[in-house]
């Protein structure tokens, strides 16, 4: 890898129509690869090459439907190429699904400690930053601790993930539509802490439709349609490319 942080080469995962196939781990070890092809299998990414160095900021630009999403989670480990190859140089912090692997049986308290051991962090650093988690996620959610997550609204989950998944002190932080979620205090609060992970040192790759937040965070951009990398280059020539397309 050199020095790249995040580099890939000629990366290309296919998905088939109305369903995803073969791109999970888990389906990976239940059908041992034995699916065969079928009809309406199209590619949301394919030929895309780049590298990352360590400390970039990067916005990933594109419409939707053009593979953005699924380049974190390629980035992330949750999906598997099916052509070329990511290679990452350190863990990974995935403020992607910020509900994913929550307990819906289990109570605020007990998915803070399931989420964080699943993301490697011990029991111990988990009790003394408990309050911290719980004080950053707001008020709401602070009433609730002890209540089954199954009685929380899908934006309180998300805003108790983005609390844990902030703790974690991996080199390289992805983050899809991230700020979008909560009211204007908790949005502040993401901000402030995505500031701060910059400050770090932290590689980040961000999917955002929110202009504001791309130019605020990022200074390099990735630009995709139809499934190809199109610009690699500033945020800003990212962002011409994008409104060159979408502009009636």
């Amino acid at each position: 890898m050199g020095g790249a942080m995040i580099e890939a080469e000629n990366l290309g995962i296919r998905f088939v129509r109305n369903r995803r196939r073969n791109l999970r781990l888990r389906e990976m070890f239940i059908h041992r690869g034995n699916r065969q092809p079928a009809a309406g299998v199209f590619w949301p990414l394919r030929g895309v090459s780049f590298s990352v160095a360590p400390g970039d900021t990067v916005g990933i630009i594109g419409r939707n439907g053009t593979g953005k999403s699924t380049l974190l989670r390629l980035i992330a480990g949750v999906l598997i190429p099916d052509e070329g190859r990511i290679r990452v140089g350190g863990a990974v912090a995935p403020l992607l699904e910020l509900s994913a692997g929550f307990s819906n049986d289990l109570t605020g308290r007990e998915n803070v400690h399931l989420v964080g051991s699943l993301h490697g962090l011990s029991a111990s650093f988990l009790r003394r930053h408990f309050d911290e988690i719980i004080e950053f996620s707001g008020e709401q959610i602070a009433k609730a601790i002890d209540t089954p997550v199954r009685h929380y609204s899908s934006g309180m989950k998300v805003r108790l993930g983005f609390s844990v998944i902030a703790q974690l002190q991996h080199p390289v932080l992805l983050m899809d539509e991230v700020t979008a979620v909560g009211d204007a205090d908790f949005r502040k609060k993401c901000y402030d802490t995505i500031d701060r992970l910059i400050a770090e040192g932290r590689t980040v790759m961000l999917v955002s439709h929110n202009e504001n937040d791309l130019t605020r965070f990022c200074s390099r951009g990735l630009y995709f349609d139809g499934g190809r990398l199109r610009v690699d280059g500033t945020i800003r020539e990212a962002l011409d490319a994008y409104h060159d397309v979408v502009r009636p």
